[in-house]
């Protein structure tokens, strides 16, 4: 359904008023069952996802370019879906800023599997092997870039701790490229231990499901990275902390071991995105030896 508006002010568009980062952070959205996604490559890659759009919103030079998906989704001229358009300087002064990136979906949120039925499940290349966990990381900007670069080194799952950022807050979408969608993640209920007599969680949970857990901290029994990547072990979840303080000391306790990654030039700590790459890269799969001839 195409709806063109004039009135940045329009009930219609509650969904998308003034989205400045601040206003999300204390809005509903998630309480509300909704995320945003920003530009038409993110949109597809939500839609590729299985994730349903409520409505879209975009300048009308965009149409052409979201024509097949609009079809697909059930929106457009005669669609249930509506596809609110409008001119820029509207759009600004609905949203609060400068939508230059195509358009943007008002898209329902999906339920979040249990961390028992993401790690847990039978599927026909097995239970997932390598498993990145964020511990507390609170900015949305480092949580975007962490699942880009687990979606980059083949990552089976992300778990992120209950104070963790919102993986589909709109920046970490964008700053992720969408990529968000296509790794498997959810969210611990407890951190980094369940509750006393209670199902376990955290990494009780992890050691349960048949996990080494590796902190990734600077103490000085910390094995190198290296070490650990010439043997790692079958089923393998590192533990990623947030960008000041690093990992708490109860969850280095909880862990397995402890791992370090070596570096040169004075310096002691990576930006916890960055320490994701370089520990996913370096703990990844071997390739395959292909056939001769």
């Amino acid at each position: 359904m195409l709806i063109h508006v004039t009135d940045p002010h329009d009930d219609r568009l509650s969904d998308y008023t003034r989205l400045t980062d601040v206003a999300l952070r204390s809005r509903s959205e998630p309480a509300r069952g909704l995320y945003m996604a920003e530009s038409s490559t993110v949109i597809r890659r939500a839609v590729r996802a299985g994730h349903r759009p409520r409505s879209f919103l975009m300048a009308e030079r965009w149409l052409p370019d979201l024509d097949d998906l609009l079809v697909e989704v059930g929106a457009g001229t005669d669609g249930p879906v509506p596809v609110y358009v409008a001119e820029p300087p509207v759009l600004e002064a609905i949203t609060g800023f400068h939508l230059h990136r195509g358009a943007l979906a008002a898209m329902h949120r999906p339920v979040p599997p249990s961390v028992q039925d993401l790690l847990g499940g039978s599927t026909v290349a097995g239970p997932p092997r390598r498993v990145a966990v964020l511990e507390d990381v609170v900015d949305h900007t480092n949580i975007g870039a962490a699942l880009r670069a687990c979606a980059a080194m083949g990552v089976d799952a992300v778990l992120v701790t209950p104070s963790c950022a919102d993986p589909l807050y709109r920046r970490a979408i964008r700053v992720s490229m969408g990529t968000v969608f296509q790794v498997p993640w959810t969210r611990f209920e407890q951190w980094p231990h369940g509750p006393k007599g209670g199902a376990p969680d955290g990494v009780d949970l992890l050691h349960e499901l048949g996990y080494t857990v590796a902190a990734l901290a600077l103490d000085d029994d910390a094995v190198g990275l290296d070490e650990l990547a010439a043997d790692p072990p079958e089923r393998l979840a590192m533990v990623f902390g947030t960008e000041g303080d690093g990992l708490k000391a109860r969850t280095v306790a909880a862990c397995d071991l402890t791992v370090r990654i070596p570096m040169a030039g004075g310096v002691d700590s990576l930006n916890v995105a960055s320490a994701v790459a370089v520990a996913t890269w370096a703990t990844r799969p071997a390739p395959s030896v292909g056939r001769s001839g």
